[in-house]
């Protein structure tokens, strides 16, 4: 069995170990190496493992299998190496940071609300937490607001591993059943849970926790979160983009909310007003081609560098009652290719485009009366092609 420095002391930044075995791993691609003690904390419980070095070999991953650790490398030692480990430590604070804040905002969801925390994924920018039950805005406002007293409190947090009694007298959260010793983590006042991850040893180490997003997911909700200095890095990353928006729409940044509103105004304005323009212009033109510009016989086509989807969809809507044959519009140009909408009362336009794009490639699709798609090919040709 490897020992764990990681429980000993969550806060080790390297530490030296004996090789006791190495191997080539044929499926990870790497060597398989087992140390008589490691600081790296394995993947487990959601958590992706540490990172960092050993031998001044980088460790691409780190699993744990019958209570023994297992580091994969890139090179090989030698069995019975003597070896020094070097934790990467900003990133193993970080996970503690957020593993930690995890366990104080799911111990205060349950409290409240009785909700489960049934899906919990560490990554290496955010942490989602799947509770199988939703929440208001102001519902996750208090939680966010205990969860960040708990922090000011520097609260210490209590390890321990229990006898088989004792855990059946405890009260205590887990995600799952549990064989073999339990390892139970207290947030004293807020959580009490089953966890093999290491932690902070104080809450104020957790710095402030923020919950920056909550949706709909699977009949509960799914939080995102983030604590310490994951949350600093999103304020400032946030900061930076409002100001941005402050300088481009000339507002004061506590109203750029309020100026890109009226910005969605004006632009949607703007698009109803091209919308009726290009309409006119395709009642237009389309009284042009049907007063006597047939020259496609019982078609009606029209070429168009760019128009609105819509305003096209109508013009071939309208276009296709007007005649015997097809009506299109091709949107684009020569050298880029075309965008079409076609429609037809008379043609079964799929059956239409299975010939169609043997001659001209392209994809398109769609109902028998009306399809859309691309194509590629001159305006002479095609015009030559429905003549």
């Amino acid at each position: 069995m490897t020992q764990k420095l990681y429980y000993e002391d969550s806060h080790l930044k390297e530490f030296t170990a004996q090789v006791k075995d190495c191997w080539w791993d044929e499926k990870k691609g790497c060597y398989g190496i087992i140390l008589d003690r490691t600081g790296f904390f394995p993947e487990g419980g959601g958590q992706y493992a540490d990172s960092g070095r050993i031998h001044g070999i980088l460790v691409e991953d780190v699993q744990e299998k019958d209570n023994e650790v297992i580091h994969y490398m890139k090179e090989s030692l030698a069995a019975g190496q003597k070896i020094q480990g070097w934790i990467d430590f900003p990133e193993r604070f970080s996970k503690m940071q957020q593993h930690t804040g995890e366990h104080i905002v799911s111990g205060l969801v349950h409290r409240y609300f009785g909700y489960d925390n049934v899906g919990f994924h560490l990554g290496k920018e955010l942490v989602t937490m799947d509770f199988n039950g939703v929440f208001t805005k102001e519902q996750l406002m208090k939680i966010e607001q205990e969860a960040n007293e708990a922090v000011t409190a520097n609260i210490a947090i209590k390890v321990e591993y229990p006898s088989r009694e004792e855990l059946e007298r405890m009260d205590y959260r887990s995600k799952k059943e549990l064989a073999g010793q339990v390892r139970i983590v207290t947030v004293p006042g807020y959580d009490v849970c089953a966890c093999c991850a290491p932690h902070v040893k104080y809450t104020g180490e957790i710095g402030i926790i923020r919950l920056v997003d909550a949706v709909k997911y699977k009949g509960g909700t799914r939080v995102t979160m983030v604590c310490g200095f994951r949350a600093l890095a999103d304020y400032r990353m946030k900061e930076d983009n409002v100001l941005e928006i402050s300088r481009l729409l000339s507002a004061k940044p506590y109203e750029t909310a309020e100026a890109v509103k009226r910005l969605q105004k004006e632009n949607q304005q703007g698009k109803d007003k091209l919308f009726r323009i290009q309409s006119r212009y395709l009642e237009m033109r389309l009284k042009e081609l049907t007063d006597g510009e047939r020259i496609f016989g019982k078609h009606i086509l029209l070429f168009e560098d760019e128009m609105d989807k819509n305003t096209a969809r109508h013009f071939v809507d309208a276009g296709m009652r007007l005649c015997e044959g097809i009506c299109g519009i091709f949107l684009g140009n020569d050298r880029q290719s075309y965008q079409y909408i076609l429609g037809s009362q008379n043609v079964d336009l799929r059956e239409f485009l299975k010939v169609f794009h043997g001659e001209f490639p392209g994809k398109g699709g769609g109902k028998p009366q009306m399809v859309q798609g691309t194509v590629t090919g001159t305006k002479e040709m095609l015009e030559t092609y429905f003549l």
